[in-house]
């Protein structure tokens, strides 16, 4: 398994502390949705043209071109399904994983399941704080209603933002429920020559 960090481009923070100036935008989401309007665009166009070049140097890393999947929190959640939604041959991703994603129409406008949809794991805790976990579920019932590959963990507590900290919740441990989907569906298997 191999993994890459896109670095996306984001709306333009005004202070030194852009988590507690995104925070304070929270309370009006609305508003939020139309000063990160045009920016949404252009991480989506980032992430397209990210899943374009690891697959185009695939053989430079030693990875399967068929094979290659798009992962993102929150945010990231956000372009990963920009990218899940609307995509050509070259981008196209084996799979997908929007974990806590946020996926209002504002974001993203066009959110019809593609006819050859990637596999999608969908990961979020019911308690989130910003009121993403009905995103989540959305998605994933939209990938069913479409019969395609989905599967859902929606944990009772784990808040937002959740990732990889540990707080002695059930959401501890949803990297290894990814895993299990992961090997289900024979991403984790070595590749044949």
């Amino acid at each position: 398994m191999a993994a890459f960090v896109l670095k996306y481009r984001v709306a333009h923070s005004l202070t030194n502390d852009p988590v507690a100036e995104l925070t304070a935008k929270m309370a009006d989401f609305k508003k939020l949705d139309e000063e990160n309007a045009p920016v949404i665009p252009l991480a989506i166009a980032d992430g397209k043209r990210a899943m374009e070049y690891v697959r185009q140097h695939a053989k430079e890393f030693n990875l399967s071109p068929n094979r290659i999947g798009f992962m993102g929190f929150s945010a990231g959640g956000t372009v990963t399904m920009g990218v899940g939604f609307d995509y050509s041959a070259a981008n196209r991703p084996d799979f997908l994983a929007p974990i806590y994603p946020y996926l209002s129409e504002m974001a993203i406008a066009k959110q019809s399941v593609p006819a050859d949809a990637p596999h999608l794991f969908v990961c979020a805790a019911s308690d989130d704080q910003l009121g993403l976990a009905p995103h989540s579920t959305k998605l994933y019932n939209d990938w069913l209603a479409a019969k395609k590959t989905a599967e859902l963990h929606m944990y009772q507590k784990g808040g937002h933002g959740f990732g990889m900290r540990k707080q002695n919740l059930p959401t501890d441990t949803w990297i290894d429920r990814f895993g299990d989907w992961l090997n289900l569906n024979g991403f984790l298997t070595k590749a044949k020559p």
